[in-house]
Parts: structure tokens; C-alpha cells; sequence
């Protein structure tokens, strides 16, 4: 079978590229193993989505069929250092309706699927999975565990940060582990949160709440390897009075909700993206530590970006021309290395134990908050416009 774009992985980055080509004359194939599902309760897997993703969201047709009732905008955060240093954000005052959009994964990933299953231009190649990949001159082929042969323009890989796609088309990635575990569980909580969302850099690591719709609220606690295991093992009773503890009590009492689950943190720069008739987005591209929130924010306008070049490109223009896609390359390294050393700086930041550097840290946060321009400017890049 014959496409224009081959896309390799059913990801938040895959669908929403695959679903922002809809209004195109390309023809797209979306390959794999196996279709999203609902989770049962609250999703461990929870999202803090940018208004301009939200928006990119409702462009593309999926924002609106989102349950409501399951979404919660973030209108202040607070973040505070290990000596008592704070600094908090509150959308009133930056004027705008919102900071963000806590959202669970499954939600968004099945609206997306169930998008693309009514778009005239997909095709669906589910359960599948890709064995062998060949870049041509011509076309990128790609042959499924089931024997079937697929022949695209473009060949997009958005199969997360292990990417057959990647490996299979030599393109290495840097790997710096962080000898840190994502520990996420969601919670019930005494007090409201009034849509606040919470942020700790302690010495044991950084602790994350994050509203959800109710008394409720997500946590990402990026710890020590043998602070994690520590947690992992604690009854649901002990590990909410852990994590009320850790968060200072500010909610009250919580009460566990979800079953915990961890992951491995790690820093992934993959220094070339694209080959002729390749290219990576999402995870598959670049990881970054969770403490910013940004990875799927990355990973959706990973996924814009190269939908809004595909669709601009005449059709005279060869799509997987690599001219076309260093392009895209260019645009997305400045917003990505940003995110990588940001982040990758404050983890050190905050886990060294240098003399004078806890004093140094805590006043840098403290001052930003003394400074509406670097704190505006802050704000705006995190909202995305």
C-alpha cells in the first residue's frame, strides 16, 4: 500500500499529527500495537497541557469531545524552595484564564483515536507492529509482523523514547540516566486545592501536586532510585501520610486513590531528528526531566509543527525531501534544548550539596518572584504564546 505519510506509533505526538492533517489531500497510515483504553477510575498518567496546546487541541477537532467533568484548569502555582524561598504564578494577575489544563492521558489519547478512525484520509494499522524499515530514494517502506508492505513519501517515528523507528534508522540518542524514579499516584485531599498547583524542591527530590477535578489531586514525586523503591513498598495509608508530610501538610490529610507507579528518569538528546524521508517527534526526539511539566508540551508542538510544514508544502514539493525536513529540524531545536537545559540545570541545582549553593538557589527564586518582568517573561513561555 502507497502513502504520503507513514506515522509509527499511536502516542499523543502520533495522533494529533496524524489528526491535524485531516483538512489535506495526503494520504496517512498509522501504525500500532495496540488501540488506547480508558482507565478504570483516575489515570496515574496525568498531563499538564500549555493553553496553547489546548488550543492547537481544539483546532484539530479534539479538545471539544473531552469529558468536562474530568478537566481541570490550573489558575495559580506555587513553588518553593528547600529554605523557604517561593514563587508563585497566578493567572489573574498575568490576565489570562489559565496557566494550564490538567488532563489524563487515556482521556485525551482515545478522543484522538476515535477522531482519526472517522478521518476519510487514515488508515488504521492496529494491532501491528513494524519489523523492517528501508529508506529509499523514493519512498520509505516499512513491512509489518504481518507481512504487509507499506510505501510512504514520509515516514514519521513517534514511538516514544525507546523508538524502534530511531534505532532502525541509526539515529543515535545520548542517554544520561538521573538515577531518579517518576513515583506518580493520585490522591484525595481535605482541603480544596481552589485549582493551585504545588511544586517542592526538597532534598529528597522534587514533589508535584497537580489539581484534579474535585478534592482530588495528582502526584509526580522525581526521587532518589532508593527513596522510590522506599515508596513503592509503603501500605496506601503510609504513602499518603508520606506525601501529605512531604507537601506540608498544605491539603490536609489525602487519602490514596490510584496505585502508585513508577519510572525511570532520564535526560535524551537525540542530536539529528530527521534523515531523507524520516522524522522523529515526541519522545522519540528528546526527553527531559519532569519537574517542568513540558514533555508532552514538546511532544504537541513537535507534532504542529511538522503538520502545519506538510500542509503548506505545494504538491509539486517532495515531502520527504531533507532539505524540507531540516527545516523542521531548525524550528524545533531552539524550543527543545531551552526545555533540556532548563530543567536539566535546576535538577543539579537543587541536588547538589555545595556550600553556599542552597543560599544561592532559594535567593535566585525568591527574586524572581520580586520581578514581574523575568517573571512575566517566564510565564509567557510557559503558556506558549
Amino acid at each position: 500500500m502507497s502513502f504520503d505519510v507513514i506515522v509509527v506509533g499511536g502516542g499523543l505526538a502520533g495522533l494529533s499529527l496524524a489528526c491535524a492533517l485531516r483538512d489535506t489531500r495526503l494520504k496517512i497510515a498509522l501504525v500500532e500495537a495496540r488501540p488506547p483504553q480508558r482507565a478504570e477510575g483516575w489515570d496515574a498518567r496525568i498531563y499538564a497541557l500549555s493553553p496553547a496546546n489546548a488550543s492547537f487541541l481544539q483546532r484539530i477537532g479534539a479538545w471539544k469531545h473531552l469529558d468536562a467533568g474530568r478537566l481541570s484548569p490550573i489558575h495559580a502555582m506555587k513553588v518553593y524552595g528547600d529554605t523557604g524561598a517561593r514563587l508563585v504564578f497566578d493567572a489573574y494577575e498575568a490576565g489570562v484564564d489559565e496557566l494550564a489544563w490538567i488532563l489524563e492521558s487515556s482521556q485525551l489519547a482515545c478522543e484522538l483515536w476515535e477522531n482519526l478512525r472517522r478521518q476519510g484520509n487514515v488508515t488504521l494499522y492496529c494491532p501491528a507492529n513494524p519489523e523492517k524499515l528501508h529508506l529509499g530514494d523514493d519512498s520509505a517502506t516499512l513491512t509489518l509482523n504481518d507481512g504487509q508492505v507499506l510505501a510512504g513519501r514520509l515516514l514519521v517515528g513517534a514511538d516514544g523514547r525507546d523508538s524502534w523507528v530511531r534505532e532502525s534508522a541509526g539515529l543515535g540518542a545520548r542517554h544520561s540516566p538521573y538515577d531518579e524514579m517518576g513515583v506518580v499516584a493520585n490522591f484525595e485531599c481535605e482541603a480544596p486545592h481552589r485549582n493551585t498547583a504545588f511544586q517542592w524542591f526538597r532534598d529528597d527530590g522534587v514533589l508535584a501536586w497537580l489539581p484534579l477535578p474535585g478534592q482530588r489531586l495528582s502526584m509526580v514525586w522525581s526521587a532518589p532510585n532508593t527513596l522510590a523503591d522506599e515508596l513503592m513498598t509503603l501500605s496506601p495509608e503510609a504513602l499518603a501520610t508520606r506525601v501529605a508530610a512531604a507537601g506540608e501538610h498544605t491539603l490536609g490529610a489525602l487519602r490514596l486513590i490510584t496505585p502508585p507507579a513508577a519510572f525511570p528518569l532520564r535526560l535524551m538528546r537525540v542530536p539529528t531528528t530527521v534523515a531523507p524521508r524520516l522524522a522523529l517527534i515526541g519522545d522519540a526526539a528528546h526527553g527531559i526531566h519532569p519537574l517542568s511539566g513540558h514533555g508532552i508540551n514538546l511532544g504537541l508542538r513537535d507534532a504542529e509543527a511538522l503538520a502545519a510544514r506538510l500542509a503548506a508544502t505545494p504538491d509539486w514539493q517532495d515531502i520527504g525531501d531533507l532539505r524540507l525536513l531540516r527545516r523542521h529540524q531548525r524550528e524545533r531545536a531552539e524550543e527543545t534544548a531551552l526545555l533540556q537545559y532548563t530543567t536539566h540545570t535546576l535538577r543539579l541545582l537543587f541536588r547538589e550539596k555545595l556550600p553556599g549553593l542552597k543560599f544561592v538557589r532559594n535567593t535566585g527564586l525568591s527574586l524572581t518572584d520580586r520581578l514581574p518582568l523575568v517573571k512575566n517573561q517566564l510565564l509567557r513561555y510557559a503558556l506558549g504564546t
